[in-house]
């Protein structure tokens, strides 16, 4: 397959196919036709660094089924969304119809958004929750977005923190000598965050067969899929190898989904899971922006 030597975006396009009718019967979107006004849980939690996108030309990578990207058109911008899987489009431009909000849905894989976009430049480029891990490299993702801002423009990224990709929950079977001076940390049969998975970017992706989706019971058609994890370092340092210049770099102790079930309780206010014990443990997500010279 042209640019996809290894087959991993059939693999991840089948997948996501199968997810975005079963998405799309959850992810708040009752709650979204219901009020013009109302905001993504996502979007609505990046707001106040995003601001206000009046006049702004804005490409939402990786968009799914289009919910991020009706909430950033709500908040002014020009929307252009960009995704590998056409059945989650087809739910994208439904939603956008419903809602009575002119968005522009191109399909094609992050790599080729700038062909596939025509060479269009654009003053924002926002990447939402649950995004880079699908991709390969970060180096090239980082050129990509480089190629698609307008000198001026930004890139906006929250996503899961790659410490929190690299873990899974244990439970612990040995006592540890430092509990003597620090009674807190996890004692013999108590669960706890573990680092099982890599933290840097490996060659090989994780390869899952996940029957269900974090957001439905019902089972997935194409439960195959491949990701990848990319290191805080290693995104900063593609972001800058890129010729952006970093503004902002903020970790976070939640996340929108229960990534550790059973470790993790959700705040109501926010609608964010954070770890219920020491929650300060952990980096769940990060915001990145970054500006291209103008």
């Amino acid at each position: 397959m042209e640019n996809d030597p290894a087959g991993y975006l059939a693999v991840n396009r089948a997948n996501w196919d199968s997810r975005a009718p079963l998405h799309a019967r959850g992810y708040g979107i009752d709650e979204l036709l219901a009020d013009p006004s109302a905001l993504s849980q996502v979007v609505a939690f990046d707001s106040p660094r995003l601001g206000q996108l009046d006049g702004l030309d804005v490409v939402h990578l990786q968009c799914h089924i289009g919910t991020d990207t009706l909430s950033l058109a709500r908040l002014g911008g020009r929307l252009v969304g960009v995704d590998l899987s056409p059945a989650s489009l087809a739910e994208a431009r439904g939603l956008a119809e419903r809602a009575g909000v002119r968005i522009d849905y191109v399909e094609a894989d992050v790599y080729s958004a700038p062909q596939a976009l025509g060479g269009r430049r654009f003053d924002l480029v926002y990447t939402g929750i649950g995004a880079i891990c699908w991709l390969p490299n970060i180096q090239r993702w980082a050129q990509t977005v480089a190629a698609l801002l307008r000198p001026g423009g930004r890139l906006f990224i929250r996503d899961g923190h790659p410490v929190l990709n690299s873990l899974l929950g244990m439970v612990v079977a040995q006592e540890h000598p430092d509990r003597a001076q620090q009674p807190w940390i996890s004692g013999p049969g108590e669960a706890t965050p573990a680092l099982e998975l890599p933290y840097f970017e490996q060659p090989a992706p994780l390869v899952w067969d996940e029957p269900a989706t974090y957001a439905s019971d019902e089972p997935v058609a194409s439960p195959l899929q491949w990701e990848w994890n990319h290191g805080i370092g290693e995104i900063v340092t593609a972001v800058l190898a890129a010729g952006l210049e970093l503004t902002a770099l903020v970790e976070h102790d939640s996340v929108p989904w229960e990534a550790l079930p059973g470790l993790m309780e959700r705040d109501d206010a926010t609608g964010e899971y954070r770890l219920r014990d020491r929650p300060e443990r952990l980096p769940a997500s990060f915001t990145l922006i970054a500006a291209k010279p103008a």
